[in-house]
Parts: structure tokens; sequence; C-alpha cells
């Protein structure tokens, strides 16, 4: 802090000067202009007492500094001194004993005084949120500069440049109170005192009123004023009277554009008033609160802003594909880089297949979630046009070179298909996925690394690999494996030993909770490894069943809606599920006939048994069908009608060699 000479009459120590700089604009809200402050300068200007404050007390040993570092036996507000020995509220901190030379404790006095100041202000901007800074506020003025403290904060509080709503209303955030304890046969020590000075919770500021008047000065103002006193009668409600002998100062809460708040500080009778140069603390007190919330409360919304925009980037949810079971975890690199560029998605393809990827942008801002959320929203877009994994991920890097220089990424797209068992694995400089067999063993599947994203230039490669039943493919972002303490293959190591502990676990002939699993996975993060963002997915492989699905190819020619019926009710009959054979035959027979109105070659009709039943018709004509109501007189045009009203679920999807159409109907197991 600012060295300064010793204030004297008439005169301001600079360094208890608030940093009031720029004159507040006029308030609409409620009509209150509580963003003008009084003359200008702000409340450093409040150098002299107010008219009606009370006489400053003559400094001696008659007087202890309410402002003081250090209790001094001798001082009669400390108990045992020669003032009022054990006197229950004298907390106030002395300097020293009087000497003869006055101005020498008046030089010690300020100085003590603005020692405090930094002390109190250093305390108050430590805190990060709203309740950190309100408590910092109370901690650092009670007992030394008050006995009891009451801030009242705008509700709502307006963040940066956005309109305060109409009406004003304060609402009580925060009152602290010490006591010293009063127990027999202990020493006399500060405890919280659970019987504060009663006040309202809320209180509007009338347009006009004292209170108004007030705050719309900024400056802070003894309470034995006339002004003063209707304005803490209107703060504190008319059925709280401030109790007799109690000396206050009312310290209204500006921050950089309006007032925001207002602080209540109160002291006993037993303890010496406040001086004038006490405004000049206050003024500091209220001056770095007010900042400080304003800064909170803007931190606060860039942080929700923040959690927004990652949580609308990821999925809700979790599509549940037939044959395979899903889990995921997110966990951003550390509270305070809330952003990342890390996804994972899960997207239900044609024949009950799932495309599983995972993805991790360069860098954590803003800027690189943004850039993750097109790069995924592309990713979905490219997988719904059924293309092979690695022409996904050359679509991906087409798109990273458009976004701009440097957008780079790296990303792995898995395609499983639960008929065939297989799964098939392109990857863009990604780490390894690992595969956890039934029985216990974790293979690090070796898949071509490939360039990351965004190169440009390069081609990718993709493997089709064996995905047995029961077996469990983890795919996860570099965060997981890599830190300062470690390298990547090192993680991956441990990663893959800890998978195949945990499998142990739960025996040979049984598969993990994917859930348990996840977890059990994040908790080999130590102190040091949260560096990164960490995206991580996990897919259990049931599969179908080869007895579970029936397949055939059909000639588009008038004959094929009758053969499909029969198809399909030879399968129901073999799986005992002759109750649906008037829906399947009447939906496949329409399905089948719109199919072979436009295809040129066979017509595939597949049916497949899991929880539900579901049946899907492909063809070459890429035009999808699209659901119209027909007219009395038209002949067609019913069919999709029929399958939307009897079927659970229907839908059609395009594919880069024609389309396929299916429905599902639940079956009663």
């Amino acid at each position: 802090m600012t060295e300064h000479p010793t204030s004297h009459e008439g005169r301001q120590p600079l360094a208890a000067r608030p940093q009031e700089r720029a004159r507040p604009r006029q308030e609409a809200a409620a009509g209150l202009p509580s963003d003008v402050p009084g003359p200008a300068g702000g409340p450093a200007a409040a150098t002299t007492p107010a008219p009606d404050a009370p006489p400053q007390p003559a400094g001696g040993a008659g007087h202890p500094d309410p402002l003081g570092g250090t209790d001094h036996p001798n001082s009669p507000g400390f108990p045992g001194g020669t003032g009022h020995p054990g006197a229950p509220g004298a907390v106030a901190l002395a300097v020293s004993p009087q000497h003869p030379g006055g101005g020498d404790t008046s030089a010690r006095r300020e100085g003590d005084r603005l020692r405090f100041v930094g002390a109190a202000t250093r305390r108050i901007a430590r805190g990060i949120d709203l309740d950190e800074i309100v408590l910092g506020l109370c901690r650092a003025t009670v007992p030394t500069f008050s006995d009891e403290i009451l801030v009242y904060l705008r509700d709502p509080l307006p963040v940066g440049d956005e309109r305060p709503v109409a009406p004003f209303v304060l609402r009580l955030r925060r009152t602290d109170r010490l006591r010293l304890s009063d127990l027999e046969g202990e020493d006399l020590v500060l405890v919280p005192d659970p019987d504060p000075t009663p006040a309202a919770e809320l209180c509007e500021v009338r347009s006009g009123g004292a209170l108004a008047e007030v705050l719309r000065g900024v400056r802070p103002v003894f309470g034995d004023g006339a002004a003063a006193k209707a304005a803490l009668a209107e703060l504190l409600g008319a059925e709280h009277p401030l109790p007799g002998g109690l000396r206050a100062i009312l310290a209204p809460l500006r921050g950089r554009r309006r007032v925001i708040g207002a602080a209540v500080f109160l002291r006993r009778p037993e303890r010496a008033g406040f001086e004038p140069n006490d405004l000049l603390v206050a003024a500091q007190l209220a001056t770095h609160t007010a900042l400080g919330i304003d800064k909170a409360v803007l931190y606060g919304r860039e942080a929700y802003i923040a959690d927004e925009l990652q949580r609308t980037m990821l999925p809700d949810s979790l599509p549940q594909p037939t044959g395979v079971k899903l889990a995921s975890r997110y966990l951003p690199a550390a509270e305070t880089a809330r952003v990342g560029g890390d996804w994972y998605d899960a997207i239900p393809l044609p024949g009950s297949r799932v495309a599983l990827v995972v993805g991790d942008v360069m860098g954590h801002s803003m800027t690189s979630a943004a850039i993750m959320g097109q790069l995924r929203t592309t990713a979905q877009t490219l997988a719904g046009l059924d293309l092979p994994p690695q022409e996904v991920l050359h679509h991906l890097d087409e798109q990273a070179q458009r976004l701009g220089e440097n957008r780079m990424a790296t990303c792995m797209y898995a395609v499983y298909d639960p008929v065939s068992h297989r799964i098939t694995v392109a990857n863009a400089g990604h780490p390894p996925p690992i595969l956890l067999h039934l029985g216990g063993r974790a293979e690090v599947l070796r898949v071509p690394s490939g360039a990351p994203i965004g190169v440009g230039g390069v081609d990718f490669e993709a493997v089709e690999l064996d995905a047995p039943a029961g077996a469990t493919l983890l795919l996860y972002t570099d965060g997981l494996v890599e830190s300062r303490l470690r390298d990547v293959w090192t993680g991956i190591e441990q990663l893959r030993e800890r998978l195949a502990a945990t499998a142990q676990l739960t025996g040979p002939d049984h598969s993990p909770p994917l859930e348990a699993l996840c977890d059990d996975v994040l908790d080999m993060l130590g102190p040091g490894d949260r560096d990164d963002d960490i995206a991580l997915l996990a897919a259990r492989f049931d599969g179908i069943a080869p007895s579970d699905v029936a397949y055939w190819f059909l000639e588009p020619e008038d004959a094929a809606p009758g053969r499909a019926r029969r198809l399909a009710r030879r399968a129901l009959a073999r799986w005992d599920l002759e109750e649906l054979t008037d829906s399947v035959e009447l939906l496949v027979s329409e399905v089948v006939t719109n199919a072979v109105r436009y295809a040129e070659r066979p017509v595939t009709l597949r049916l497949l048994r899991t929880d539900v039943l579901r049946c899907e018709v492909g063809d070459d004509s890429p035009q999808l069908p699209r659901q119209r109501r027909a007219r009395d007189t038209d002949e067609g045009g019913r069919g999709l009608f029929l399958v939307n009203r009897l079927a659970r679920r229907w839908g059609a999807t395009r594919l880069s060699g024609g389309k396929v159409v299916w429905f599902e109907l639940a079956t009663r197991t």
C-alpha cells in the first residue's frame, strides 16, 4: 500500500480514497435514480463528519481506538484494562496508550487504520463467488471495526449491462455478530451470537423514500441523523426498530454501474462510537465489496454459460440400440476449465447397427467447444448417410480445414453390427480402443493410428474386427491416459491392467456392469492426472443370435408382397409369436408393396427378434417414403398411415445405395 502523510484537519489520506471514478447513470428500475451519486468525488469526499454526526471523541487513555492493531492491557476497552474491566462489548482494539505527544499517537492510529483497510480489502478480494466475498466482508469487520454487520443485496442481482428488474428489492444476504463468552470458569473469548439484531428479510426500496435518497447519495452516513434513521427504519422494517444505544453506519454498495445493496455496521453502547474517519473506512470496504460482487456475478454468469455450452455439445442421453448396451462419462480438466473439446456420441444406423464416436479437439476454450460442436454435428450427418468409417473421417478432415487454420482434432469412429458380431474401426490420430473380453482378458486393439483431423491430404484406413458377445469396447480421450506424470503408452497399459483387474472380480462368466466399470476406470486418476478433460464411452456387445434373425431377398415383382407375408408368418410361428401374425402380415405387405413399386434390384426383407420384433425392408431407390393423408377417392396412399398407427416405432433411412424402411412391434414376453 502507498505511503502517505498523516491526515490533518481538512486534508484527506490518499490511501483511504475509494476507487470511485465514473459518475453513475440514472437508474430506471422502480423509478429509483440510485445510479446517481452525491457530489463529485464519491464516498471518499466525506473527509468531515456529517452535520448530524456525533462529536469525535478525543484521543487518550479513556477512549480506546476501535481500529487498533493489538489489544493493550491498559486500554479501557480491553477486559481487565484501566477503563471498564470485563465490559462484554469491549472488543475494540487499541493501538497503544496515549503518549504526551498527541501527534505521535494520531500517526499511529492513522497507520493502524490504513493497515486494517489494506488487510480487510485483501480478504474481500480473495473471494471468487458471491458468498465468499460477503463472508470476507463480515469476517474482516467483525469485531475489529464493528460488533455486528448486516449485508443487503439487490434481488435479483443485475449482471453486467443488463437492465435491472423492477421493483428495487433488497434481500438480507448475511448478518454476523460476535459476543464475549459468558460461561463461568472460562476465559473471555469471542463466540458467535445466536441472537443478532432483528431485521426484515426483504425490503422494497420506495422511489423518493429516505432509503432511496441515502442509496442515491452513495456515501456512507452515520445512523443517528434524521435521514439515516428513516432509511434504517425502512431497511430493517418497521417491526424491527434499531435497539437504543446502538451506533450505526449505513454504507451503500455501488458496483460499476449501479447500487447493488447496502451494508449496516453496528456498535454496542459500551464501545466507543464511530469517528468521522470511519466513514472513509466504510466507504473503502463498501466499494471493494461491491466491485467484488460485480466480478463474482459476472464470473457466475460466464461459468453458467460455459456449463450450458458444454452440456448442449454432448448427448443428453445415449440411445439404446438393439444388441448393445452403452455408458459414458465426461469430466472437465478442472473447476476453472469447464469447457473443453472432448466429445462422444452413439448414433443408431440402419440394420440395427450403431456408430460409436469419440473425439478430442485441441485446446480448452470456447473456440474448442464450438469447433467440437460443429465436428460432432458433421459426424452425425455423415453417419446418417451410412458412409464407411474411413469416409466419415475423410469428410471430417475436409470440414476441419473449412473451419480455418490449425483446427486440429483426433477422432475414433467405429460401427458395430450386432447381427454379424463384427466391428469396423477407423482412427484419426486417437489413442487405440481397448476390448475387454468375457473372462477378463483386456486387449489393446491394433488400429492404424492415421493423421489427426485437420491435417489434410491424408487417407484413413478402416479395419474390421471380431466383436464377440459379452465383450466390452472402451473408447476414451487422451486425458484419461496422459498427464504430466506419465506418457500416453504408460497410461494405456495402466488402463488395460485396471480393466482386466476389474473384470476378474466379476468372474469368468459375467461381464462387469458398465456404469460401475466407468466409475472404476475414472478412479485410477491421481491428483496430477487432470491436465485435460476426459470423454469415455463404453459399449457392451450383446449381439443378436443367428436364430433370432430371418433374412430374404425378394424379386421386384407383383408376387413379392404375398411371398413376404408367407415368409413372415413362418418366422413368427418358429419364434412363438403367432399373436403378431395379423399385424406383421399387414405392415410387411404395405412396406414391400411400396418398395417393389420403385425398386429395380431385389428387395431385402429382414426380421429381428430381440426385446421387440423389428422388420427392415431395403431397396435401391433413394427416394424416402412420405406419409400423407389420402382422399376418399384415392386408391393408394394409406400404407404408411397404417404403419404409423399399428407400429410401436417406424422410420426410413437413406443409404449410399438406396434406403431402408423399418418398423417395430412390441412382443409379449
